[in-house]
């Protein structure tokens, strides 16, 4: 039974720029990138044919993400009143899909995507749309949700020519994590990556809320390579016995394969879990730094 509900928001504005969302009161920016001369090709179609046709726009590129928490609302609930928003800026729609019509993983991993924890992309549940509101002044947004949050991204890109000429401003944020699609090209090269974005408790095995970047680009990968398993291996650092850490180790990449299981749709016998303690320490654990990296969890790719 198919149900539809009318979904009522107080909204708030919450960017200043000419073309700013007004999200609603709960919305928590997560990152803004401006660039006073970069590059952004925005999608104006599907994956097909091994690549996105993308529109290739050079100037002011403007960056921005917002996590919204609590409610119940779909992707294309929160889409609908945003489109109406950039309609009413002067924007056109030019291209708008969702989640397997726009090409599943191969889109979400062949399009720009702020890094996480700024943005979160569920490859079965998000919205894409690019609008054009003259040559050179496009934006696209793009809409996904965990269980508790939904996550929007805004990308504005005016092209700006040599005469308008380029204002200079100082870059005001510290630098991002490389993009989760980096994981599974090393993945794929070094059979083994550190899954450096996993967040537990000091001394415990549970894994933090999340969303994690490195876990949705792994359940995009095995979803579409079937040949292949994953096996993540937990590490600690020397303190402590070995029967306890191993224990611990164990138990934290138990918890990785648990959340694998429940927010993606991943097949149990395709991802395992399993502990070494401190017997393969990759830095020193007569340092600080040296224990910290050591406290680990790696997947290691094998053949199905």
């Amino acid at each position: 039974m198919i149900r539809t509900a009318v979904v009522t928001f107080l909204f708030l504005a919450v960017a200043p720029a000419l073309a700013a969302l007004e999200l609603p009161v709960t919305a928590r920016e997560q990152a803004e990138r401006i660039s006073p001369l970069d590059s952004y090709a925005l999608p104006i179609g599907p994956f097909a044919d091994g690549a996105i046709p993308a529109e290739l726009i050079e100037g002011r590129i403007e960056r921005r993400s917002w996590r919204i928490d609590g409610g119940s609302s779909t992707t294309l609930q929160m889409l609908a009143p945003l489109r109406a928003q950039i309609a009413a800026q002067g924007y056109e729609t030019i291209f708008e899909c969702a989640d397997k019509a726009c090409g599943g993983f191969d889109f979400r991993f062949g399009t720009e995507v702020l890094p996480g924890p700024h943005m979160y992309v569920d490859l079965g549940d998000f919205r894409f749309l690019s609008a054009r509101r003259a040559p050179g002044d496009v934006q696209s947004l793009l809409i996904s949700r965990t269980a508790a949050s939904v996550y929007v991204q805004q990308i504005i890109a005016t092209e700006v020519t040599q005469e308008q000429g380029i204002p200079v401003v100082l870059p005001t944020e510290t630098p991002v994590a490389p993009l989760a699609e980096d994981l599974v090209s090393r993945l794929m090269a070094q059979g083994h990556v550190v899954l450096s974005d996993l967040e537990f408790r000091t001394g415990a095995n549970e894994l933090g809320d999340g969303p994690f970047a490195s876990l949705e680009a792994l359940s995009g990968f095995i979803d579409t390579h079937d040949d292949y398993r994953l096996v993540f291996v937990g590490h600690t650092d020397s303190v402590g016995r070995l029967s306890a850490n191993i224990a611990l180790s164990k138990s934290r990449a138990e918890a990785v394969r648990a959340r694998m299981l429940r927010d993606f749709d991943v097949s149990g016998d395709r991802i395992e879990a399993e502990g070494m303690g401190y017997l393969a320490p990759i830095a020193s654990n007569l340092t600080k730094a040296g224990r910290e990296a050591n406290r680990r969890v790696e997947v290691i790719l094998l053949p199905k």
